[in-house]
Protein backbone atom coordinates (compact mmCIF):
# COMPACT_ATOMS: atom_id res chain seq x y z
CA UNK A 1 0.00 0.00 0.00
CA UNK A 2 1.17 3.32 -1.23
CA UNK A 3 0.95 6.64 0.59
CA UNK A 4 -1.78 7.58 -1.00
CA UNK A 5 -3.61 4.37 -0.59
CA UNK A 6 -3.07 4.81 3.68
CA UNK A 7 -5.90 6.28 6.02
CA UNK A 8 -5.48 9.76 6.64
CA UNK A 9 -3.65 10.62 9.98
CA UNK A 10 -3.96 13.68 11.84
CA UNK A 11 -2.61 14.90 14.70
CA UNK A 12 -3.97 17.39 17.31
CA UNK A 13 -1.92 19.93 18.73
CA UNK A 14 -2.28 22.17 21.71
CA UNK A 15 0.40 25.18 22.59
CA UNK A 16 0.33 27.10 25.78
CA UNK A 17 -2.02 29.45 24.60
CA UNK A 18 -4.46 26.78 23.87
CA UNK A 19 -4.30 24.91 27.30
CA UNK A 20 -4.78 28.08 28.61
CA UNK A 21 -8.70 28.82 27.07
CA UNK A 22 -9.30 25.35 28.16
CA UNK A 23 -9.92 27.18 31.83
CA UNK A 24 -9.25 23.31 33.82
CA UNK A 25 -10.67 23.85 37.35
CA UNK A 26 -8.02 22.30 40.11
CA UNK A 27 -10.55 19.40 40.54
CA UNK A 28 -10.64 18.75 36.28
CA UNK A 29 -6.90 18.24 37.00
CA UNK A 30 -6.74 16.48 40.16
CA UNK A 31 -9.53 13.67 38.94
CA UNK A 32 -7.57 13.25 35.16
CA UNK A 33 -4.64 12.04 37.35
CA UNK A 34 -6.18 10.24 39.95
CA UNK A 35 -7.86 8.41 36.87
CA UNK A 36 -4.26 7.33 35.81
CA UNK A 37 -3.20 6.35 39.45
CA UNK A 38 -6.06 4.03 39.75
CA UNK A 39 -5.45 2.44 36.04
CA UNK A 40 -1.22 2.02 37.19
CA UNK A 41 -2.72 0.38 40.43
CA UNK A 42 -5.24 -1.75 38.45
CA UNK A 43 -2.74 -3.46 35.94
CA UNK A 44 -3.75 -1.04 33.12
CA UNK A 45 -0.60 0.55 32.23
CA UNK A 46 2.77 0.05 31.10
CA UNK A 47 5.63 2.63 32.31
CA UNK A 48 9.22 2.38 31.39
CA UNK A 49 12.04 4.31 33.88
CA UNK A 50 12.59 7.57 32.81
CA UNK A 51 16.02 7.96 30.58
CA UNK A 52 18.02 11.06 30.50
CA UNK A 53 20.17 12.58 27.88
CA UNK A 54 23.08 15.29 29.42
CA UNK A 55 24.14 17.50 25.87
CA UNK A 56 27.83 18.07 27.15
CA UNK A 57 29.67 18.85 30.27
CA UNK A 58 29.26 22.22 31.76
CA UNK A 59 25.83 22.60 30.61
CA UNK A 60 23.48 22.86 33.83
CA UNK A 61 20.99 21.17 32.89
CA UNK A 62 19.77 18.01 30.87
CA UNK A 63 16.73 16.65 29.04
CA UNK A 64 13.94 13.78 30.74
CA UNK A 65 12.51 11.31 28.68
CA UNK A 66 9.67 9.86 29.98
CA UNK A 67 7.48 6.70 27.81
CA UNK A 68 4.46 5.05 28.92
CA UNK A 69 1.01 3.76 27.96
CA UNK A 70 -2.84 3.63 29.30
CA UNK A 71 -5.32 1.32 27.91
CA UNK A 72 -8.99 1.22 28.93
CA UNK A 73 -11.26 4.44 27.66
CA UNK A 74 -7.87 6.84 27.21
CA UNK A 75 -6.15 4.11 25.02
CA UNK A 76 -2.80 6.27 24.57
CA UNK A 77 0.73 5.58 24.05
CA UNK A 78 2.74 8.54 24.97
CA UNK A 79 6.37 10.10 25.18
CA UNK A 80 7.31 13.34 26.77
CA UNK A 81 10.49 15.21 26.39
CA UNK A 82 10.96 17.70 29.12
CA UNK A 83 14.17 19.84 29.78
CA UNK A 84 15.57 20.31 32.76
CA UNK A 85 17.61 23.61 33.35
CA UNK A 86 17.65 25.19 36.32
CA UNK A 87 19.43 28.31 35.52
CA UNK A 88 16.78 29.47 32.84
CA UNK A 89 15.26 31.89 34.97
CA UNK A 90 18.58 34.18 34.57
CA UNK A 91 16.82 34.58 31.02
CA UNK A 92 13.53 34.92 32.43
CA UNK A 93 12.85 31.56 31.21
CA UNK A 94 10.71 28.75 32.71
CA UNK A 95 12.72 25.62 33.98
CA UNK A 96 11.79 23.25 32.28
CA UNK A 97 10.46 23.40 28.60
CA UNK A 98 8.42 20.12 27.68
CA UNK A 99 6.40 18.30 24.99
CA UNK A 100 4.21 15.66 24.75
CA UNK A 101 3.77 13.07 21.76
CA UNK A 102 0.90 10.38 21.84
CA UNK A 103 0.30 7.66 19.63
CA UNK A 104 -2.48 4.82 18.97
CA UNK A 105 -1.30 1.82 20.56
CA UNK A 106 -2.84 -0.43 17.92
CA UNK A 107 -1.01 0.89 15.12
CA UNK A 108 1.32 3.69 16.51
CA UNK A 109 0.06 6.13 14.31
CA UNK A 110 0.86 9.42 16.13
CA UNK A 111 -2.07 11.57 17.31
CA UNK A 112 -1.17 14.33 19.05
CA UNK A 113 1.11 16.75 20.42
CA UNK A 114 0.75 18.98 23.52
CA UNK A 115 2.91 21.71 25.07
CA UNK A 116 4.14 19.96 27.87
CA UNK A 117 5.54 22.79 30.10
CA UNK A 118 2.27 24.01 31.79
CA UNK A 119 0.94 20.37 31.76
CA UNK A 120 4.39 19.13 33.86
CA UNK A 121 3.52 21.39 36.48
CA UNK A 122 0.18 21.03 37.00
CA UNK A 123 0.21 16.76 37.11
CA UNK A 124 3.12 17.20 39.47
CA UNK A 125 1.36 19.09 41.30
CA UNK A 126 -2.05 16.79 40.91
CA UNK A 127 0.42 13.83 42.15
CA UNK A 128 1.80 16.24 45.16
CA UNK A 129 -1.98 16.70 45.61
CA UNK A 130 -3.55 13.31 45.49
CA UNK A 131 -0.40 11.38 47.88
CA UNK A 132 -0.81 14.17 50.47
CA UNK A 133 -4.74 13.42 50.00
CA UNK A 134 -4.12 9.26 50.65
CA UNK A 135 -0.95 9.78 53.08
CA UNK A 136 -1.64 12.90 55.00
CA UNK A 137 -3.38 13.31 58.45
CA UNK A 138 -7.02 14.57 58.23
CA UNK A 139 -6.82 18.18 59.35
CA UNK A 140 -3.28 18.66 58.00
CA UNK A 141 -3.59 22.90 58.90
CA UNK A 142 0.54 23.44 58.21
CA UNK A 143 2.08 23.19 54.56
CA UNK A 144 6.11 23.77 54.28
CA UNK A 145 7.26 24.06 51.00
CA UNK A 146 10.48 24.74 49.70
CA UNK A 147 10.62 25.64 46.20
CA UNK A 148 9.19 28.83 43.94
CA UNK A 149 9.82 27.73 40.73
CA UNK A 150 8.65 25.08 37.90
CA UNK A 151 5.97 22.64 39.34
CA UNK A 152 5.50 24.66 42.69
CA UNK A 153 3.13 26.99 42.62
CA UNK A 154 0.90 24.17 41.19
CA UNK A 155 1.81 22.00 44.44
CA UNK A 156 0.88 24.66 46.82
CA UNK A 157 -2.78 25.49 44.92
CA UNK A 158 -4.07 22.10 44.87
CA UNK A 159 -2.38 20.73 47.90
CA UNK A 160 -4.51 23.57 49.21
CA UNK A 161 -7.18 22.81 47.80
CA UNK A 162 -7.43 19.76 49.35
CA UNK A 163 -6.89 20.76 52.83
CA UNK A 164 -7.81 24.35 53.14
CA UNK A 165 -4.52 25.15 55.29
CA UNK A 166 -4.40 27.78 57.83
CA UNK A 167 -0.83 28.57 57.28
CA UNK A 168 0.94 28.41 54.28
CA UNK A 169 5.10 28.81 54.43
CA UNK A 170 7.37 28.74 51.80
CA UNK A 171 10.87 29.25 50.98
CA UNK A 172 13.08 29.66 48.50
CA UNK A 173 16.91 30.47 48.01
CA UNK A 174 16.79 33.83 46.37
CA UNK A 175 14.52 36.55 48.40
CA UNK A 176 13.13 37.76 45.00
CA UNK A 177 11.83 34.49 43.98
CA UNK A 178 10.23 33.93 47.32
CA UNK A 179 8.94 37.22 48.18
CA UNK A 180 7.19 36.85 44.69
CA UNK A 181 6.19 33.42 45.02
CA UNK A 182 4.58 34.34 47.98
CA UNK A 183 2.97 37.62 46.57
CA UNK A 184 1.04 35.37 43.25
CA UNK A 185 -0.37 32.42 46.21
CA UNK A 186 -1.50 35.00 48.25
CA UNK A 187 -3.33 36.81 45.79
CA UNK A 188 -4.59 33.11 43.74
CA UNK A 189 -5.70 31.29 46.79
CA UNK A 190 -7.29 34.69 48.65
CA UNK A 191 -5.15 33.90 52.22
CA UNK A 192 -1.83 34.76 53.58
CA UNK A 193 0.89 33.27 52.40
CA UNK A 194 4.63 33.42 54.18
CA UNK A 195 8.12 33.51 52.54
CA UNK A 196 10.14 32.13 55.46
CA UNK A 197 14.07 33.39 55.40
CA UNK A 198 14.96 29.98 56.08
CA UNK A 199 14.42 26.48 55.27
CA UNK A 200 14.11 25.33 59.24
CA UNK A 201 11.66 27.78 59.72
CA UNK A 202 9.60 26.86 56.25
CA UNK A 203 9.68 22.88 57.56
CA UNK A 204 9.55 23.22 61.54
CA UNK A 205 6.55 21.60 62.66
CA UNK A 206 4.28 21.29 59.34
CA UNK A 207 1.94 18.58 58.80
CA UNK A 208 3.18 18.19 55.44
CA UNK A 209 6.23 19.40 54.04
CA UNK A 210 6.86 19.22 50.18
CA UNK A 211 10.69 19.81 48.93
CA UNK A 212 11.22 20.89 45.31
CA UNK A 213 14.13 22.67 45.81
CA UNK A 214 16.88 23.54 42.34
CA UNK A 215 19.61 22.26 43.87
CA UNK A 216 22.90 22.00 41.69
CA UNK A 217 24.43 19.26 43.56
CA UNK A 218 23.18 16.80 46.21
CA UNK A 219 23.36 18.68 49.77
CA UNK A 220 21.57 17.81 52.92
CA UNK A 221 19.29 21.08 53.53
CA UNK A 222 16.22 19.40 55.07
CA UNK A 223 17.32 17.98 58.55
CA UNK A 224 15.25 15.43 59.92
CA UNK A 225 15.47 17.08 62.75
CA UNK A 226 12.38 19.75 61.72
CA UNK A 227 9.99 16.25 60.70
CA UNK A 228 7.08 16.27 63.37
CA UNK A 229 5.62 12.90 64.33
CA UNK A 230 2.61 11.96 62.36
CA UNK A 231 4.16 14.73 59.05
CA UNK A 232 3.85 13.42 55.51
CA UNK A 233 6.77 14.54 54.15
CA UNK A 234 6.84 14.89 49.97
CA UNK A 235 10.95 15.47 48.78
CA UNK A 236 11.31 14.95 44.62
CA UNK A 237 13.89 17.50 43.97
CA UNK A 238 16.20 16.71 41.20
CA UNK A 239 19.13 16.65 43.20
CA UNK A 240 18.93 15.23 47.26
CA UNK A 241 18.15 17.73 49.79
CA UNK A 242 17.30 15.11 52.52
CA UNK A 243 19.50 13.55 55.35
CA UNK A 244 20.15 10.36 54.46
CA UNK A 245 18.37 9.58 58.25
CA UNK A 246 15.04 10.60 57.22
CA UNK A 247 13.83 7.02 55.95
CA UNK A 248 15.28 5.91 59.33
CA UNK A 249 12.12 8.29 61.30
CA UNK A 250 9.41 7.32 58.37
CA UNK A 251 6.45 4.37 59.21
CA UNK A 252 5.65 4.22 55.64
CA UNK A 253 7.48 4.77 52.49
CA UNK A 254 5.25 5.40 49.31
CA UNK A 255 6.90 5.92 45.66
CA UNK A 256 5.01 6.37 42.36
CA UNK A 257 7.02 3.75 40.55
CA UNK A 258 9.05 1.79 42.08
CA UNK A 259 10.67 0.45 38.45
CA UNK A 260 11.93 4.42 37.90
CA UNK A 261 12.73 5.01 41.81
CA UNK A 262 15.21 2.36 41.76
CA UNK A 263 17.37 2.88 38.69
CA UNK A 264 19.23 6.22 37.37
CA UNK A 265 21.89 9.00 38.71
CA UNK A 266 18.65 11.39 39.94
CA UNK A 267 16.25 11.53 42.43
CA UNK A 268 16.16 13.24 46.08
CA UNK A 269 16.59 9.44 47.76
CA UNK A 270 19.15 8.21 45.52
CA UNK A 271 21.51 7.79 48.08
CA UNK A 272 18.93 5.65 49.95
CA UNK A 273 18.57 3.47 47.42
CA UNK A 274 22.10 3.10 46.97
CA UNK A 275 22.56 2.52 50.45
CA UNK A 276 19.91 -0.23 50.75
CA UNK A 277 17.80 2.03 53.06
CA UNK A 278 14.86 2.14 50.56
CA UNK A 279 14.43 -1.25 48.59
CA UNK A 280 11.46 -3.00 47.61
CA UNK A 281 10.68 -4.78 51.13
CA UNK A 282 11.26 -1.22 53.24
CA UNK A 283 8.75 0.21 50.49
CA UNK A 284 5.13 -0.16 51.80
CA UNK A 285 3.37 0.52 48.06
CA UNK A 286 3.23 2.36 45.36
CA UNK A 287 0.61 5.43 44.94
CA UNK A 288 -1.53 3.91 42.40
CA UNK A 289 -1.91 0.98 44.54
CA UNK A 290 -3.67 2.87 47.59
CA UNK A 291 -5.43 4.79 45.23
CA UNK A 292 -6.94 1.31 43.72
CA UNK A 293 -8.06 0.39 46.88
CA UNK A 294 -5.10 -2.05 46.78
CA UNK A 295 -3.28 -1.34 49.69
CA UNK A 296 -3.78 0.44 52.71
CA UNK A 297 -2.46 4.49 52.94
CA UNK A 298 -2.32 6.15 56.16
CA UNK A 299 -4.20 4.38 58.99
CA UNK A 300 -3.24 6.16 62.00
CA UNK A 301 -2.80 9.55 62.98
CA UNK A 302 0.62 9.01 64.16
CA UNK A 303 2.11 7.74 61.16
CA UNK A 304 5.25 9.88 59.74
CA UNK A 305 5.19 9.09 56.09
CA UNK A 306 7.50 9.40 53.19
CA UNK A 307 6.39 9.86 49.60
CA UNK A 308 8.78 10.31 46.32
CA UNK A 309 7.65 10.80 43.36
CA UNK A 310 9.92 11.00 40.22
CA UNK A 311 7.03 11.86 38.15
CA UNK A 312 5.07 9.29 35.94
CA UNK A 313 4.77 9.33 32.28
CA UNK A 314 1.01 8.04 32.89
CA UNK A 315 -0.02 11.23 34.78
CA UNK A 316 1.02 13.29 31.47
CA UNK A 317 -1.05 11.49 29.02
CA UNK A 318 -3.82 10.95 31.23
CA UNK A 319 -3.78 14.73 31.86
CA UNK A 320 -3.18 15.11 28.60
CA UNK A 321 -6.14 13.16 27.00
CA UNK A 322 -8.10 15.21 29.37
CA UNK A 323 -6.97 18.19 27.58
CA UNK A 324 -7.56 16.57 24.28
CA UNK A 325 -11.12 15.70 25.21
CA UNK A 326 -12.19 19.16 26.28
CA UNK A 327 -10.26 20.68 23.36
CA UNK A 328 -12.63 18.30 21.20
CA UNK A 329 -15.65 19.90 23.02
CA UNK A 330 -14.67 23.51 23.11
CA UNK A 331 -13.09 23.94 19.13
CA UNK A 332 -9.90 24.89 20.56
CA UNK A 333 -6.54 23.85 19.30
CA UNK A 334 -5.14 23.13 15.72
CA UNK A 335 -5.52 19.57 13.37
CA UNK A 336 -2.56 19.00 11.49
CA UNK A 337 -2.42 16.66 8.44
CA UNK A 338 0.70 14.08 9.14
CA UNK A 339 0.04 11.13 6.68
Amino acid sequence: MNQAESPPVHIDFLNQSDIASLALTDDDIIAAVETGLAMQGRGETAIEPRVHLEPRAGVEGHFNVLRGWIGGHIGQAGVKVVGDFVGNYKEGRPSEYGLLALFDPLNGAPTALIDATGLTDMRTGAITAIGAKHLARKGSKILGHVGARGTAYWNVRLLDRLFNFDEIRVHSRRAESRDSFAARLSDDLGKKVVATQDWQSCIDGADIVVEASRLSAPTPMLKTAWIKKGALVIPYGTMSAVELNLTDIMDKIVVDDWGQCKTGKFGSLRAHVEAGKLTEKTLHAELGQIVAGMKAGRQRGDETILFWHRGLSLSDIALGHAMLEKAKKLGVGQRLRFY
